[in-house]
């Protein structure tokens, strides 16, 4: 089951999403979007997606930081075993807190408003959840897990494990004795990346650079404009 989990699964769900995210571009790039429903509701949205999106774009930012940099430059930075997890708990905890929080008010809009839950897609209500599932694992772990049972050292066990992925040369003995909760929120959010393109998810790969250099929209108030015709 190592074998499994901490080889096949995690290429498989990551050619799965190339793959999936390639074909979709290609021969269905009216679908690729996150379809918008604001016009549906405003209030709730405009609160939960702000804290969603500022706080995912911190918990990658984490993540990267946690998992991609070897122990070594840190040490070579001069940043101690405990200065860094003292950071990490509380910017780690704060920006956990935020996307657990905005993700909380996009499940409530999502499944209590009647006209936004008439017209969201059985994979908008099971991204959400998933999300919401990764997101609280990995809050447990940073917030409870860190404070309560200790600080565990994925920096030398998930972290080279990661590096060793991305070079193809993952090693999975590893991954065998860390703890549960951590191994779950692995295996759920290789889940996401798998399901991304079938999912709203796929719009993570679109960067809006033409928004730079678009000519501005101009509105004018409808009120005004028929005073002036008049």
């Amino acid at each position: 089951m190592n074998q499994f989990w901490w080889l096949i699964y995690p290429y498989l769900c990551l050619v799965v999403m190339i793959v999936g995210s390639l074909y979709r571009y290609a021969y269905r790039p009216m679908s690729w979007g996150s379809r918008s429903s604001e016009i549906l509701e405003k209030k709730q949205l405009r609160w939960g997606s702000q804290l969603f999106h500022w706080g995912i774009l911190l918990v990658i930012v984490g993540h990267v930081m946690g998992l991609l940099i070897p122990v070594a430059v840190y040490q070579a930075l001069g940043v101690s075993h405990n200065m860094y997890h003292a950071n990490a708990d509380i910017l780690g905890g704060i920006a956990g807190l935020m996307t657990w929080v905005g993700l909380l008010i996009l499940l409530v809009r999502r499944f209590g408003d009647r006209r936004v839950r008439r017209n969201s897609s059985v994979s908008d209500m099971v991204v959400l959840i998933l999300l919401f599932i990764v997101v609280t694992t990995g809050d447990s772990i940073t917030l409870v897990y860190n404070n309560i049972v200790g600080p565990y050292g994925y920096r030398h066990t998930i972290g080279p494990w990661v590096r060793g992925l991305l070079i193809l040369h993952p090693h999975v003995a590893l991954m065998a004795h860390v703890p549960m909760i951590f191994q779950i929120h692995i295996i759920l959010a290789f889940l996401l990346f798998g399901i991304s393109p079938f999912t709203r998810l796929v719009h993570i790969w679109s960067l809006p650079l033409a928004y730079l250099r678009r000519v501005p929209i101009q509105y004018r108030a409808r009120q005004q404009y028929r005073r002036h015709v008049s």
